[in-house]
């Protein structure tokens, strides 16, 4: 339409062509004109790339425990998704599908998600991450953190991650030993120590193992305690009394994370010194711990949540691990269970609870 308007400006101002000079400018604008409009045809976009151009990427969250007790880590993935032009329920939609600690609940939540169409999803753990490549092939997933993504089948390698899988990993094989390393320090004669776990995850029985090569150069004796249900609970608390161990950790685990506060305040009446994978613990009124920065992890994630809606394949997008690292301790819980803390420890700490 505009060309054809353009060929009319020319054909009326032809016929005012008075001399050869003036004919001459006059077709020399008539062209410019027609050129003008064919341009403007060519760069304007399409009704369809118009829409394509407007659409709003919807990411699927996929939580392992529940709005309120993950809370730090999803401000810290909007900071994140902030820091990089996103505004949820502005230029981003974020559908929030909560677990309630229960992994046997994954399939049907990630079935909602893949109904919905999102555009990617964004999972915190192995379970999860798990669950949601056997649910689809197609839709990208981004692992805000997960254990060995390599050793329980998620990926192909770290730098060559493969398939619709991608995002970052708490693989740090010094960490489980770095634990029993200060829990030996605050506890110099320590030789019996409960590990709690959570066996139905995949990435268990790789941490155990390490904590069991690290318990076996120390001289310690572990005493695993498995827990995988709420009912568990109950039972695996009774034989941690029986067992009357001089100290507890844990195997890194959101099922076992999502019940936090069960945990502490049981810990608490026995007067075990714990350390704990999770500084949630500590601020739970848990005694130490030493962990990746949660947090960074899940602020990190929104870089790759970017980078594939900008059109990158999560195959080409190599698995990060953590760069930060905190020590926390409790010492209003230290006080309580009457468990001196060394100068040495609270000169290392990141933060200290008082």
């Amino acid at each position: 339409m505009r060309i054809l308007f353009a060929v009319l400006v020319f054909a009326s101002e032809r016929d005012e062509m008075t001399s050869g000079h003036q004919g001459t400018q006059m077709i020399a604008k008539a062209f410019i004109i027609v050129a003008a409009f064919t341009i403007s045809v060519l760069i304007t976009p399409s009704a369809s790339q118009a829409q394509h151009k407007g659409h709003v990427p919807r990411v699927g969250y996929l939580g392992t425990s529940s709005a309120s007790l993950e809370a730090e880590l999803v401000n810290a993935f909007r900071e994140g998704l902030r820091e990089r032009g996103y505004v949820e329920g502005q230029n981003i939609v974020v559908e929030y599908r909560w677990a309630e600690g229960n992994y046997q609940r994954f399939p049907d939540l990630i079935a909602d998600l893949v109904k919905l169409k999102v555009d990617l999803i964004l999972t915190a753990g192995t379970p999860g991450a798990l669950a949601a490549k056997r649910a689809t092939q197609t839709i990208p997933i981004v692992m805000a953190v997960t254990g060995d993504a390599v050793a329980t089948g998620l990926v192909s390698s770290l730098a060559r991650p493969g398939g619709n899988l991608t995002g970052l990993t708490t693989m740090a094989p010094e960490l489980e030993g770095k634990r029993l390393e200060i829990l030996r320090e605050l506890v110099p004669k320590l030789a019996t120590l409960v590990v709690l776990l959570n066996t139905s995850n995949p990435f268990t029985a790789i941490q155990s193992e390490q904590t069991k090569i690290s318990a076996k150069s120390l001289g310690i004796q572990v005493q695993p305690i498995d827990l995988q249900r709420p009912e568990d609970l109950k039972d695996a608390f009774a034989r941690f009394a029986r067992q009357r161990p001089d100290a507890m950790t844990m195997v890194a685990d959101r099922f076992l994370l999502a019940h936090r506060a069960e945990i502490v305040e049981f810990v608490a009446k026995t007067r075990v010194p714990a350390m704990y994978p999770y500084r949630d613990f500590v601020v739970a009124g848990g005694l130490m711990s030493y962990a990746p920065s949660y947090e960074d992890l899940f602020r990190r994630s929104a870089t790759y949540v970017d980078k594939i809606l900008r059109g990158a394949k999560p195959s080409d997008l190599p698995i990060e691990q953590p760069t930060k690292f905190e020590f926390l301790v409790n010492l209003k819980t230290a006080k309580t269970l009457g468990v001196p803390i060394p100068p040495s420890l609270l000169l290392r700490a990141d933060h200290v609870f008082e």
